[in-house]
């Protein structure tokens, strides 16, 4: 019962990140690890995660940037594939210290980016490939992109809604796109964890309705704040997994 409560909690955290509350993905990958183990969990996350894109992209369609898709998604796609083929040689501490160390890192430069008089956007083409591929190598090995592309879209200066409904068409595609890799290569998704996963489906839609209100109530300036925060705590949970 304790387990499949912290599940399910992790479910609504889940729910409350895709409306709009980004930084705290690696709190939600750390739980359900602790539940279903680190490598089941990614499949039984998967319907969660796109349940909770679907919304997204319905709820903020009017606020897409597809030009910062564009920027992205094919570094993503090839961080991806990368993903598949190397991550089964990554051992899992070295995974997560690198991770932790990485994320860490780039939320101390997104905050010397925010506090700095000069506030000129990054604009060549490494940074975008950087944190494209960086964001989908980890979130085929651990759905824990949010961290880069949070930095990314924090520091392309986003508005807070053009923000959600940009991140949330690019994770609805890139997730489309991991799940025959989760099927066939991974074997991670199969009819237990989808069992699994539609007992935890009525949370995530719970923490959507409840992310949505949150959102509405956080000012543009704070919403910025509030992502180096959570992003930040999620790099030091991840030493925890």
């Amino acid at each position: 019962m304790l387990n499949f409560s912290l599940a399910a909690f992790c479910a609504f955290l889940l729910g409350v990140s895709k409306s709009g509350i980004k930084g705290i993905a690696s709190l939600i990958v750390t739980g359900l690890a602790l539940v279903y183990g680190a490598k089941n969990s990614t499949g039984i996350l998967m319907p969660l995660l796109l349940v909770g894109d679907v919304f997204a992209i319905t709820y903020y369609k009017r606020h897409v940037q597809k030009e910062y898709i564009i920027k992205m998604l094919p570094w993503m796609v090839i961080g991806v594939l990368i993903g598949v083929v190397g991550g089964q040689y990554i051992t899992e501490s070295l995974f997560k210290y690198g991770m932790a160390i990485i994320i860490l890192f780039s939320v101390g430069l997104m905050y010397y980016w925010e506090n700095k008089k000069d506030k000129t956007i990054p604009s060549h083409w490494t940074f975008a490939s950087s944190m494209g591929l960086l964001a989908g190598f980890t979130t085929m090995i651990g759905n824990l992109a949010g961290a880069f592309s949070n930095i990314y879209f924090l520091a392309m200066r986003l508005p807070k809604n053009n923000f959600i409904g940009t991140a949330a068409w690019l994770f609805f595609i890139i997730n489309a796109f991991k799940v025959p890799f989760h099927i066939w290569t991974w074997e991670t998704m199969n009819s237990t964890s989808l069992q699994i996963s539609l007992q935890l489906v009525p949370f995530v839609i719970i923490g959507l309705v409840a992310g949505v209100f949150l959102v509405k109530k956080i000012e543009n300036d704070s919403y910025r704040k509030l992502i180096l925060l959570f992003t930040a705590i999620g790099g030091v949970a991840i030493l925890f997994n």
